[in-house]
């Protein structure tokens, strides 16, 4: 017999640069915003999106990466940073720093 675990709730947050063709900016920019968990940040008439993506697991992160990846119009969608923490971290207050 095999004990489970429970794991605590956790989020998963990543950024991305993703270029897309400049001629299928607009159709890129609303299949992205119709990922769960991704927001645009930024955009270039050249095609550059700077776009983060929140998700609760890692495999969950993994299936948003390369979703925005297979995208039409897609030329590359390159990961920055990742980082993952439990929602009880990621909610904990932090005090300002005393100068």
């Amino acid at each position: 017999m095999t004990a489970t675990t429970t794991r605590p709730p956790e989020l998963h947050v990543a950024s991305l640069v993703v270029h897309a063709l400049p001629a299928n900016l607009a159709a890129v920019q609303g299949a992205i915003g119709r990922i769960a968990g991704a927001e645009i940040h930024a955009t270039a008439p050249e095609g550059k999106l700077v776009v983060t993506l929140e998700q609760p697991s890692a495999d969950a992160m993994t299936e948003a990466v390369v979703a925005v990846q297979r995208l039409p119009g897609v030329l590359a969608a390159t990961l920055v940073w990742q980082g993952a923490d439990t929602l009880e971290a990621m909610n904990q207050e932090i005090p300002d720093a005393k100068a």
